[in-house]
């Protein structure tokens, strides 16, 4: 039964309309609550841990960007970080245009 089955099916009035009010209002707040952590709050750490990531750049971090592109970061500013690529080509990119660490490659 879907969201609006359940309501349409809640009684309107007459005798029962005394407990409605107070259904309708725990079954709102039921609602908030699921959308709040099931939703909103783990996209909001996830966010917060991206955030700090991208604050804990250094210099010498081997990075790999959204595009896929791996290097070595050689200078962290504000928003912005030089990545250095294999052959000695360097970028200018944004911090948000990082999406992760390289992991070591084990030989």
């Amino acid at each position: 039964m879907n969201l609006l089955n359940v309501l349409l099916l809640m009684p309107q009035g007459g005798e029962n309309a005394g407990g409605s009010g107070w259904m309708s209002f725990v079954f709102i707040l039921l609602i908030i609550f699921v959308f709040y952590f099931f939703l909103i709050r783990p996209q909001s750490k996830q966010a917060k841990k991206e955030r700090d990531f991208r604050e804990s750049l250094q210099k010498g971090d081997k990075v790999i960007t959204t595009g896929g592109i791996h290097g070595k970061i050689v200078e962290v500013n504000e928003t912005t970080v030089i990545l250095e690529t294999e052959g000695q080509g360097r970028l200018k990119l944004e911090k948000a245009a990082i999406a992760r660490q390289a992991e070591a490659q084990g030989k």
